[in-house]
């Protein structure tokens, strides 16, 4: 998926001040936060699929997506977000 941002010139500048590529700095930070999140949410799901007896997906895409299907997780924001 891709995602545009919009910088200020000044934001731009600072931003050349602490890494070589701003732009891969960005997408650096954002990853690692996504793989962050991913660790926190498999655990979650692993205790409720044995809590519930449930199959649990394959793969960490797949486990993802079945955390938020079984309601495990929900969307930042939500009501019952978990985080």
């Amino acid at each position: 998926m891709n995602y545009t941002i919009t910088l200020t010139d000044t934001q731009v500048k600072a931003l050349e001040w602490v890494a070589a590529d701003p732009k891969e700095w960005i997408t650096n930070a954002a990853t690692a936060r996504a793989q962050r999140a991913v660790a926190d949410i498999l655990p979650l799901l692993t205790a409720h699929c044995n809590a519930n007896s449930i199959q649990l997906a394959v793969g960490e895409a797949a486990q993802v997506t079945q955390a938020y299907d079984l309601g495990v997780i929900k969307k930042y924001g939500s009501e019952t977000s978990t985080k």
